[in-house]
């Protein structure tokens, strides 16, 4: 590598030389004929005249011989032997776990994500950069938030390859998202299994199908367009709107909306523009929702100015009935759903502190993390380390922050032990 790098400066060097003698004969001839045109009584001697062109050229060349002398000393920055490709190959024989903790997925996924982009969705490298090292850069940036000056030094690449093979990564998994980034049954004929077997919620949401949430992630963007993304957080962030099933995967994403954006504006957006792909729920089947949706046909909401999160229910004392017993049960069932924000921005540190790249490229990477997400969830080998824990661990839930009244309706009524039943059914 060094010695290539001298050839080319060497060869960048004579060019040079050839094109500054160039220049300076032509010019010199030039003004050689108009002195001989319009001086030619007071015409220089012409050996005079060669020695002086002749210490001219010797100059020139000793400045560009100095100039070949100290940019051929440079210190190269990219010398490593341990380059790339070389790490990926060593990352790919060593412990599982090491892969896991770098790449968010094991060998296996890896090899079988690799095989499903470079066939079907146009992941391509170089004569110098594998394809296998592409998707090394991408996973490596997304999962660790590594900067680009570090990503130099683990590849042994330049900046501006670095970026390039990033932004094709993300291009070509951003693609992959039709095909992963939706119901794996589009009917939705069957009742989820985290319903059926569960009798807290079997028979009263036997007809629930997934659930409808939203959540902020960090933005970066000018001073002059920062104002409308800055939400109740304080800071700038992208509005996302999701539909999430029990299998803790994505079904459907609109990604990009300013932070301050109300959540009903996203869906009222998302269900009446066709072309935004929304699954509409068949009939008789509803998604859950929060309290901050409109209550329509098809979509669940809890009931208003009663106890909703699981840990009020948890401090208070007395029998839990009719409304009570409808927003516990639906409270309960979608924090069922929302572990799914919890495993996403756990695995892809990125998400947690946006870089400055174009707000597109920011967009992208919420939608290629998602989709990173269920191809992983849905892999057949069902592998993975934080889908793992969550399964196994019921009490490390994503926690939403509400009040413990919200909104206003009219007074419940406890007699009715029913009710949440009969409210289930209406939607």
């Amino acid at each position: 590598m060094i010695h290539e790098c001298h050839l080319v400066e060497f060869y960048t060097f004579l060019l040079l030389l050839a094109s500054v003698l160039i220049v300076y004969f032509s010019f010199a001839l030039l003004v050689s004929d108009r002195t001989n045109r319009h001086f030619s009584s007071f015409r220089m001697d012409p050996q005079h005249e060669c020695r002086k062109r002749m210490t001219w050229a010797a100059a020139i060349v000793i400045l560009l011989l100095e100039y070949y002398r100290s940019s051929s000393v440079r210190i190269l920055r990219m010398t490593s032997n341990f380059v790339g490709d070389k790490w990926v190959v060593d990352m790919y024989s060593g412990h599982p776990i090491r892969f896991n903790n770098i790449f968010r997925m094991t060998v296996q996924i890896f090899m079988d994500l690799l095989q499903e982009l470079s066939l079907n969705h146009g992941l391509q490298g170089s004569s110098r950069t594998t394809i296998r090292e592409v998707l090394a850069i991408t996973l490596y940036i997304l999962s660790q938030n590594e900067s680009i000056r570090g990503a130099m030094e683990r590849f042994q690449h330049s900046s501006e390859t670095i970026l390039r093979y990033f932004s094709k990564g993300i291009q070509t998994i951003v693609s992959l998202a039709v095909k992963i980034v939706r119901p794996e049954d589009p009917s939705f004929v069957n009742t989820p299994g985290q319903i059926t077997t569960n009798p807290r919620y079997m028979p009263y949401f036997n007809d629930c199908i997934s659930a409808i949430d939203g959540t902020h992630v960090d933005a970066r963007l000018p001073s002059h367009n920062k104002v409308t993304y800055i939400g109740r957080s304080g800071s700038a962030t992208q509005n996302i709107m999701t539909i999430r099933d029990f299998n803790m995967c994505f079904t459907y994403v609109m990604a990009g909306w300013e932070g301050s954006a109300h959540d009903s504006r996203i869906f009222s957006y998302a269900i009446r523009n066709r072309s935004q792909g929304f699954p509409h729920p068949p009939s008789e089947k509803y998604y859950l929702v929060d309290v901050v949706y409109p209550m329509q046909r098809g979509y669940l909401k809890p009931y208003l100015d009663t106890r909703y999160n699981i840990s009020d229910f948890e401090r208070a004392s007395g029998t839990i009935r009719g409304r009570k017993m409808f927003n516990k049960r639906h409270s309960s069932l979608q924090r069922v759903i929302e572990r799914t924000f919890e495993v996403w921005k756990k695995k892809w540190v990125i998400l947690r502190d946006m870089p400055t790249y174009p707000f597109q490229k920011q967009v992208h990477i919420v939608v290629a993390t998602m989709t990173l997400h269920n191809f992983i969830r849905r892999h057949l080998s069902r592998s993975n380390t934080d889908f793992s824990m969550v399964d196994n661990d019921e009490l490390n839930v994503y926690e939403k922050q509400s009040k413990l009244l919200i909104g206003h309706s009219v007074p419940e009524n406890d007699n009715d032990c029913n009710e949440f039943e009969v409210h289930a059914r209406r939607v």
